[in-house]
């Protein structure tokens, strides 16, 4: 009986070390190198994309849809976002920041 329960928590322990974070994750992360010499900007985009069972997938989380939201032509700084609940469900986010189109690069 001893050795099953030393078994036990062995595999357990082992477990725990594969899996770690692969229950629930929600993570917000820098996409930037020299974070003193950022500028964020006046505007903000937002672009996403999500999974469900890891087999479908929809969005467009690339900074070209998220400098489109906003009309941003300068890009200054960029995050991401990650969400996932065991695989069943994910969400990846693109934030980014940057100034919108001046004078006659201005779209209406």
């Amino acid at each position: 009986m001893r050795m099953f329960r030393t078994t036990i928590v062995i595999f357990l322990a082992f477990f725990l070390l594969v899996v770690s974070g692969c229950a629930y994750v929600d993570t917000k992360t820098p996409l930037d190198e020299n974070l003193d010499q950022t500028t964020l900007g006046t505007k903000t985009g937002v672009a996403e994309a999500y999974s469900v069972l890891w087999m479908v997938a929809w969005g467009d989380a690339s900074y070209a849809a998220a400098a489109k939201q906003q009309g941003i032509k300068t890009l200054y700084f960029t995050d991401q976002e990650v969400i996932s609940v065991m695989g069943v469900y994910s969400s990846h986010r693109v934030l980014l920041y940057g100034e919108p189109a001046t004078g006659k690069d201005s779209q209406p």
